[in-house]
């Protein structure tokens, strides 16, 4: 009540705002398909704003800095594209097509131990676990040609993928040059009475979603480059993959490292057969969580206090049960809007007279 008598908010405009709210966000769920490109254009081109503005201080024009960063951009783009996406789908066929083979390791390593404790061992059937696994990838296989045959045969799907393969290059490069321009101009079309106050909590959201987003997202691709080295120097095979999935996780503390040395731990136990290469892989995760805690984090994150770890799960998983891939898009800027909101609701209702008379 402090809060909407502070900004004058009436019942009528309450109610609007109301109304406003729920027409966006069914016209966001009927078209999220859609608006796929626009809001990857819209991540890529506030993850590189900042780059542009730093090169503006340089004496850069805002369209060559916005060239340079863009430049960068696509030039990363490309090669997870081209270079990493084809490594990692060929680890995967490696991986599955080894599932026997890791199998019959951890059926021999296993079974002994099972026997000596007095656990029936009968239940265990190696050949049967190994056909269902051959049985299993081969289903796999088959789905997936036909998925595969499927979208070649689709003349829609294809132009839909091309279209936005030229369109989210396009849309991020006027997103970025015209990226200050727009949020001035959204500034101006706020109402006077609400304009501070709507600023105060964008800038907020902003603060937030910069040192989620901007910051944990160096973090990772930096932990994922340890991971991937240190792994590789170790001469695990499935190095690309474990350490990739370890750096994509990592935005979840301890998550990255707990996933990181499960995997890289299995994978080197099937393919050294020994106890050192598991220590050592512990050894590598051990340097990696020691650089983020002194370096990375301190350095990219900082002291601002993002997401807490529940609510980006949560947000993530809403997102993308209710939009698809487009709501895991919007799942952090979403939630760092309502914990800004929710943060200032909890402050107006223990500044209230509510909060302080339910104590009498």
């Amino acid at each position: 009540m402090a809060a909407d008598q502070k900004l004058g908010i009436s019942d009528n405009n309450k109610l609007l705002l109301v109304i406003t709210i729920v027409v966006i966000g069914w016209v966001f769920y009927q078209l999220s398909a859609v608006l796929m490109p626009f809001f990857i254009s819209a991540l890529l081109a506030y993850l590189g704003d900042p780059l542009v503005d730093k090169l503006e201080t340089k004496k850069l024009s805002r369209t060559l800095s916005v060239t340079i960063v863009f430049a960068v951009i696509l030039v990363i783009c490309l090669a997870m594209l081209l270079v990493l996406l084809p490594l990692l789908t060929a680890q995967i066929g490696s991986l599955f097509s080894k599932l026997p083979e890791y199998v019959a390791v951890l059926h021999a390593s296993v079974t002994p131990w099972l026997s000596s404790v007095g656990f029936p061992i009968e239940i265990f059937d190696i050949n049967t676990i190994k056909q269902a696994l051959s049985n299993y990838w081969a289903e796999v296989g088959q789905v997936a040609g036909g998925v595969f045959n499927y979208m070649t045969r689709s003349g829609v799907i294809v132009l839909q993928w091309l279209v936005n393969l030229i369109l989210v290059p396009v849309l991020t490069f006027y997103l970025l040059r015209d990226w200050d321009l727009l949020v001035a101009r959204f500034r101006e079309l706020l109402p006077r009475r609400y304009a501070s106050k709507v600023i105060e909590l964008s800038l907020e959201c902003d603060e937030m979603l910069a040192a989620f987003l901007r910051g944990q997202v160096m973090v990772m691709l930096a932990l994922a480059t340890i991971y991937v080295i240190g792994l590789a120097l170790i001469g695990l095979e499935l190095a690309l993959l474990v350490g990739v999935v370890a750096g994509i996780v990592s935005f979840v503390p301890y998550l990255g490292l707990i996933v990181g040395i499960g995997l890289a731990g299995a994978a080197a136990f099937f393919q050294f057969h020994e106890w050192f290469p598991i220590a050592m892989v512990v050894v590598v995760f051990g340097v990696a969580q020691t650089v983020e805690a002194v370096i990375l984090t301190p350095r990219f994150v900082g002291e601002r206090i993002g997401l807490h770890p529940v609510a980006v799960i949560f947000a993530v998983l809403a997102g993308g049960q209710l939009f698809g891939f487009t709501g895991v898009l919007l799942a952090l800027p979403v939630a760092a809007v309502i914990m800004v909101l929710l943060r200032h609701a909890h402050q107006h209702y223990v500044a209230s007279q509510m909060y302080a008379h339910s104590g009498e």
